[in-house]
């Protein structure tokens, strides 16, 4: 028997309705949020763009691609973030259907940005007549990287399930000091087009393309952009488990302060830090001589210790700050405020108090820091903080270093995550501290209430950790790191220029595929 090679599928010949596509869609879009941790299932998400991207060019009309788009958009949000629930309904006290209802209005919204991104392929592949291997290769990749990029700062950015964190343990993690994790987004979207060409004609160009992207992934993970600053400090990284009930129970306040003290002041380490809102305190509100007590341990043990504490300016001007205490006498404690917050939970978005007031939150309208703020020095390095959603803003912590007179050499993460309960938050947003690592070339420490509790190296891995849900402390000896990576001397420039270089091929390659059609014709 002889096999005949599949012909081509038509792109612009509808075979299923547009319900039936965003059906599918929004499946394979919930279905790629296995990709990221806890599970790691990486090559889950390829198969998952490369099903949104048959959709897209199967889909009817330019409108019918974007409502393809939006349908997996909506279907990735709800499942990256279903944990959301969790913050509304059990501790923000909105009843089931309101929370389930504010989770899927969020999703909702953010469908919006692939809706954008596909119906804008869509619409440029059908002005520019491009063929299909343009399309799978160039537009396409660049378009659902252009969206998250998008999702990550518009309205101050909700960066969260961004497709390129799933690969900081693949071999595309290589590109992460390069491209950051939106250049990988665009990397694993372009491999998923490349096997859509599994049955082209081009079939050989689009799956080299893609082998040599891996390989080249592989190999630049063996490159060093940083080298060792100084002598390694000791750190002790403190996870006091305590439930939020009881955090902000004004009865067990008390408790709170003392577990805190006992547990910080039990053995000296250069570097000791609790985390977010350890102190759930304001400085003023503190029992007497707190805070000293603090300060006289740094002292006599020639400790750096690090508070998460709110801190109040004045009665409409407060902060969520990390107070640094340093051995040495005189002089005001070293002091970070938080810079980039959280929208509900930590500023109230314009026309929107109705709503916060609803969700009670503590410490719910703050002011924000600037970016650009010292590091702490502890002995010979500089230990820059960042609170807990900052840390999935790459971008922001690059130019940090990059713009700082005297650039960090460890990254410092502190992190209230027991709003999240038991659920997947915790280790995406341990993967998210990861790719920041890979991206500066610098250890990533983060000290957390409920996990994770962790040390990262400056290649991104874990090397040390405590149990999630567990009272305890993290010791280790870690190294501080020097010098730039390309993503923090360009940012995301870098990644953004070559997807404007796939564009304008994508339109070179539809203008001389035109040009052949006329000579044949």
């Amino acid at each position: 028997m002889r096999w005949r090679r599949a012909r081509p599928v038509d792109p612009n010949r509808p075979q299923r309705s547009t319900q039936g596509r965003m059906l599918i869609a929004a499946v394979a879009g919930a279905a790629g949020v296995l990709s990221f941790a806890p599970l790691g299932w990486w090559p889950l998400q390829i198969l998952s763009l490369a099903i949104l991207f048959y959709q897209v060019l199967r889909a009817a009309s330019v409108k019918a691609s974007a409502l393809v788009g939006w349908a997996f958009g909506c279907g990735w949000c709800l499942a990256g973030v279903h944990w959301l629930y969790i913050v509304l309904n059990r501790f923000n006290n909105l009843s089931a259907p309101i929370a389930a209802i504010a989770i899927v209005l969020l999703a909702l919204f953010m469908g919006g940005y692939t809706a954008l991104a596909m119906g804008g392929a869509a619409w440029l592949r059908k002005r520019w007549a491009m063929p299909l291997p343009a399309a799978n290769l160039l537009l396409l990749p660049v378009a659902w990287a252009i969206g998250e990029w998008l999702r990550g700062w518009v309205f101050t950015g909700f960066p969260w399930a961004t497709a390129g964190y799933a690969h900081n343990m693949s071999p595309l993690a290589g590109y992460a000091p390069l491209l950051g994790v939106y250049g990988l987004s665009w990397l694993a979207a372009l491999t998923a087009g490349a096997l859509l060409l599994a049955m082209h004609k081009s079939r050989w160009i689009a799956l080299g393309l893609a082998a040599a992207t891996w390989l080249a992934g592989f190999a630049l993970q063996s490159l060093a952009w940083t080298e060792a600053a100084g002598k390694p400090i000791s750190v002790r990284l403190v996870q006091g488990n305590i439930a939020l009930e009881r955090k902000f129970d004004p009865a067990q306040l008390e408790q709170t302060l003392r577990s805190y003290y006992r547990t910080v002041t039990a053995a000296p380490a250069d570097l000791i830090a609790t985390p977010e809102t350890a102190v759930p305190l304001f400085q003023h509100q503190l029992p007497t001589g707190y805070l000293d007590a603090f300060g006289q341990f740094a002292r006599k043990s020639g400790s750096h210790v690090v508070l998460g504490i709110p801190v109040m300016d004045s009665p409409t001007n407060y902060s969520n700050s990390v107070l640094g205490l340093a051995p040495a006498l005189g002089g005001a404690p070293y002091r970070y405020n938080k810079h980039h917050l959280v929208p509900f939970g930590e500023f109230i978005p314009l026309g929107f108090r109705w709503f916060t007031d609803m969700m009670q939150i503590p410490l719910s309208e703050q002011t924000g820091g600037q970016l650009l703020q010292p590091a702490f020095a502890v002995k010979d390095q500089r230990v820059l903080p960042n609170i807990c959603y900052e840390n999935a803003f790459g971008e922001e912590i690059a130019q940090q270093l990059n713009d700082a007179p005297q650039p960090a050499t460890l990254l410092l993460n502190v992190s209230e995550l027991g709003w999240y309960g038991q659920s997947v938050a915790i280790p995406q947003h341990l993967q998210i501290s990861q790719m920041r690592s890979l991206e500066t070339g610098r250890p990533m420490l983060s000290a957390t209430n409920t996990g994770a509790t962790v040390v990262i190296d400056s290649r991104g891995q874990v090397t040390h950790a405590l149990p999630y849900y567990e009272a305890g402390v993290l010791s280790a000896t870690v190294q501080g790191m020097r010098g730039s990576t390309p993503y923090i001397r360009l940012q995301n420039r870098l990644f953004l220029g070559l997807a404007a270089l796939a564009v304008a091929g994508a339109w070179l390659w539809s203008r001389q595929s035109a040009k052949n059609r006329l000579k044949s014709a």
